[in-house]
């Protein structure tokens, strides 16, 4: 099979790799671009454990090609801690403070989904939090202390915000 040529930005990060047009985009990220966040699970869009975020939405990679991608921003749980500025993201931060893993397994697609359910909605109700992580399973916790974890990131992400808008609109006056 012809490959072709795909043109990615992973993480901030550009790329430009031969792929066969039959590719997951969850073995391009794990095996060409060695990012082996995104699990895979399922193979068919049920855990999310292969959850990442492309141009803005969250995409199961792992029914997703890596030829649909082309000219995309993706987003991998590994790109997370660097729009922290190099620390633990908001979202990581509060799996971390409020234990909302056990084996680890999901933690990366929840990690993700997570981030973009809170850049869609900044103060989520715990509902919202659960229906927004619905597409995510979860085998161990039974999702409170997820959900803790998401309500702790938002809170942080909101008592930041005041502080990163006024700073871009000093450095713009």
């Amino acid at each position: 099979m012809a490959k072709q040529l795909l043109t990615v930005t992973v993480n901030g990060r550009h790329h430009e790799k031969a792929v066969e047009p039959r590719t997951l985009l969850v073995h391009f990220l794990r095996e060409e671009l060695r990012l082996t966040g995104a699990h895979i699970g399922c193979e068919t869009s049920h855990c999310g454990a292969c959850t990442v975020d492309i141009d803005g939405r969250s995409v199961k990679s792992c029914t997703h090609l890596a030829v649909q991608c082309e000219g995309s921003e993706v987003l991998t749980v590994e790109g997370l801690a660097g729009l922290g500025g190099g620390v633990l993201h908001a979202v990581q931060e509060g799996f971390y403070q409020e234990h909302g893993l056990q084996c680890g397994f999901c933690t990366p697609g929840m990690l993700v989904r997570a981030y973009r359910l809170l850049q869609d909605n900044p103060d989520p109700s715990e509902a919202e939090i659960r229906a927004g992580l619905s597409g995510n399973l979860c085998r161990c916790t039974g999702y409170q202390n997820i959900v803790k974890a998401v309500q702790y990131a938002a809170r942080k992400l909101r008592a930041a915000a005041p502080a990163s808008a006024s700073a871009s609109a000093s450095v713009t006056a």
